[in-house]
């Protein structure tokens, strides 16, 4: 960590446009990503083998990590900028993780947006600086339907 860079940098937080998901979504989601268990593809097994408050068409976690990124998409250049304000930071490197953890689920019909906050790591050893955003997806009942984090790295920045 550097002399100028902060020990606790401030949360920048941030909060997505809403978005209705439809069955044909989850249904296109699924089928592009392979994802053929019988849990999202099979009515008559959902119905038969999953509990009675479960028992309708649910969004796999995947998609709903996908979905919560793209509502943020629109809003991710402005919050990285303020984010990295003041920091000596590179070009963007990648994402280097995601924690998530998913507490209900996503059902066609549900209207979701995204309610979160970026937050600048003190710059690794190696001049890398790390930023974590957070997103939580919030259903239209105010229930939290996810809580993730994604992780992004800049380069050091080029010597001028």
């Amino acid at each position: 960590m550097s002399a100028t860079e902060p020990d606790d940098a401030p949360a920048i937080p941030f909060c997505s446009h809403r978005r209705t998901v439809t069955e044909t979504d989850i249904v296109n989601f699924v089928n592009l990503i392979g994802l053929h268990e019988p849990f999202f593809i099979d009515m008559e097994y959902i119905r038969d083998h999953l509990a009675e408050g479960h028992r309708s068409r649910f969004a796999p976690g995947p998609m709903v990590i996908s979905l919560g990124m793209g509502l943020v998409a629109t809003l991710i250049k402005d919050v990285i900028d303020r984010a990295l304000e003041g920091a000596e930071a590179g070009e963007f490197g990648g994402m280097t993780g995601v924690s998530a953890r998913l507490s209900a689920a996503l059902r066609p019909n549900d209207t979701i947006h995204v309610e979160g906050a970026a937050r600048r790591r003190p710059k690794t050893r190696r001049g890398y600086t790390l930023l974590d955003i957070r997103h939580r997806v919030i259903n239209q009942r105010g229930e939290e339907v996810a809580d993730f984090t994604e992780t992004v790295c800049f380069l050091p920045k080029a010597p001028a």
